[in-house]
């Protein structure tokens, strides 16, 4: 399937877990005193902004391929309009 890294003019599902191109997912940490860790979207595998993910990690700068669990949620930006929209 191919990436749609740069769709951010999809529309995203009304429930469930989704996201758009630089919002982050924040992990929660699995034991006392585990922080856990957060990351920037940076590519998305499906045009709704299902999982997966491709996420950049604050901690190490790496890239990985991501199924978030339930432990996970997208903090959201807001993005700029798509090109050529008309301000409304």
């Amino acid at each position: 399937m191919a990436r749609t890294g740069t769709d951010r003019d999809a529309p995203p599902p009304r429930a469930g877990l989704w996201a758009r191109v630089g919002d982050r997912l924040v992990v929660s940490g699995a034991t006392v005193g585990d922080g856990g860790r957060d990351g920037e979207i940076v590519a998305l595998h499906h045009r709704d902004g299902t999982p997966p993910y491709d996420v950049r990690w604050s901690d190490t700068g790496r890239i990985t391929l991501v199924f978030p669990g339930p432990d996970a949620r997208v903090q959201h930006f807001p993005h700029p309009p798509p090109r050529g929209a008309s301000p409304s």
